[in-house]
């Protein structure tokens, strides 16, 4: 009963922190303001931490300030409560606080379509905006690039915008933290490929393409979501890219575990921002042909909390248990788009069925992205049914299929990489976002389809037919809460 009325007080003080922040940003206009560095936020499981290696955080800086004509900044949608990101149930609170007006609820991309909808009143705004509220989720409108070998069919949207040029998909925000450790931007990769302009990623441009690509991502993100009448100024661009590059996100509290750097364990943001990293540190398929190191992948991933464990404290035990299960538990691989009988840049191609651990799809070290380029289709775009024990039942279904003949269709949510590479081979593909922070930005994958750690963990279980046992879900998970 304790802890049960210890955990509302927390989601009471965690709304409190949100709508405080707002606040803040608002006075940020009239007045100098910021946040003080390390400064912690309450999230269901423990508390999150934002360290900026430039120290405290300058509300006045062009990262929170409307730059644009709606109202919008880049902290809209990435706030120091939510891990840079935003989780679903704060953007509820916020929606609730200003009756919908907060400038989050734009009709730009806010809006679950941007025609035919009433939006004047609360009613109306509440239907409006029904999955950035409940999902966490803008819009994304784009059409497939000239030269695809695929044609959009059919579009069933229940919200409307059923157009079949320009498609309406639904993503989540991802961090503007941890970045040092991206080997992509966006979760369909479009900041970093040659079809629209800006560099793929790779160890022998690494991390100038990253910089660079970021600093693309922020005008686009200005001009996009935030409308903006012109483009930033190379300073401002400079000021962003600076500011989000020196941020690393992490729990740094679990309630029932204590600190996550206590008796030996390496958790928290600021050990984080010690992590090495480059361009495929611990490729695990040798994607990359000009990777400088030898391939010799391993699957220990995380080391965080192998100090605990023997710990008496029940929770340090099962955080490493987790730890420990995240690492060393394997399972057959198949079906995977990306990875399975896939040909990579080193001539390689990756076999029908691979035995592996989660660091398969999750290899960088103590960050657990990718460390290459590697978008993947595991299954989460694929309407409901099959083995996608996901609820995607809310996303629109999309028809796709492949030229000349249109005779080899699929049917996804969100063709994903497809509708920036143009190939029909890349339909449902996305990357892996890095995974700290994850207790304070639910709900995840890119649609928000997994309301939970435990739905992630089923999910996968179902897909890869695992076979976790009970106690392994919940090590499992109370180790990726510790993330």
């Amino acid at each position: 009963m304790k802890l049960l009325k210890r955990r509302k007080s927390v989601t009471v003080l965690g709304g409190l922190a949100v709508l405080l922040l707002s606040a803040t940003l608002v006075r940020a206009e009239i007045g100098r303001a910021f946040l003080f560095n390390l400064l912690a936020f309450p999230d269901p499981t423990g508390i999150i931490a934002t360290y900026n290696q430039n120290g405290n955080f300058d509300l006045n800086g062009p990262f929170f300030q409307s730059l644009g004509t709606n109202g919008r900044s880049c902290g809209s949608c990435h706030q120091p409560s939510d891990g840079m990101s935003i989780s679903a149930s704060h953007v509820e609170l916020r929606f609730d606080f200003t009756l919908g007006l907060d400038p989050i609820f734009r009709t730009v991309d806010g809006s679950n379509c941007n025609h035919d909808i009433n939006v004047s009143t609360l009613q109306g705004r509440r239907a409006a905006y029904s999955l950035l509220r409940t999902r966490g989720l803008i819009r994304i409108p784009l059409a497939p690039p000239a030269g695809s070998d695929f044609q959009i069919v059919s579009v069933s949207n229940p919200y409307g915008c059923s157009e079949t040029d320009t498609v309406s998909m639904y993503r989540r925000p991802l961090p503007t933290s941890n970045l040092k450790f991206l080997s992509t931007i966006m979760w369909d990769g479009r900041e970093s490929s040659a079809q629209t302009g800006t560099t793929p990623i790779s160890t022998t441009n690494y991390p100038q393409s990253l910089v660079d690509n970021l600093a693309h991502q922020a005008v686009d993100a200005t001009m996009i979501h935030a409308q903006g009448a012109a483009g930033l100024t190379a300073s401002q661009q400079q000021a962003i890219v600076a500011f989000e590059m020196g941020l690393t996100s992490a729990q740094s509290f679990d309630f029932l575990a204590g600190e996550l750097t206590a008796n030996g364990a390496t958790g928290g943001p600021q050990a984080l921002s010690k992590q090495g990293f480059f361009i495929g540190t611990n490729d695990p398929v040798g994607l990359d042909p000009t990777n400088p190191v030898p391939f010799n992948f391993s699957t220990q991933i995380f080391n965080l909390f192998s100090a605990w464990e023997n710990a008496r404290l029940p929770q340090r035990a099962a955080i490493a248990r987790g730890e420990a299960v995240f690492n060393t538990k394997k399972f057959t691989i198949t079906g995977v788009g990306g990875l399975n009988g896939t040909t990579f840049a080193n001539g390689v191609t990756g076999p029908d069925s691979i035995v592996s651990t989660c660091g398969i799809c999750h290899d960088s070290p103590n960050a657990g992205d990718h460390s290459v380029s590697a978008p993947l289709n595991i299954g989460v775009a694929d309407p409901p049914g099959g083995n996608n024990t996901l609820d995607t039942s809310y996303l629109p279904v999309i028809t796709v299929c492949q030229l000349p003949s249109l005779t080899t269709c699929v049917k996804t949510t969100d063709p994903g990489r497809a509708m920036i590479s143009g190939k029909f081979a890349d339909v449902g593909k996305f990357k892996g976002p890095v995974l700290r922070g994850l207790a304070a930005r639910a709900p995840y994958f890119h649609n928000g389809s997994a309301q939970s750690l435990q739905d992630i963990v089923e999910f996968y279980n179902t897909r890869f037919n695992i076979g976790f046992t009970p106690g392994e879900k919940s090590d499992l998970i109370a180790f990726l809460n510790s993330l």
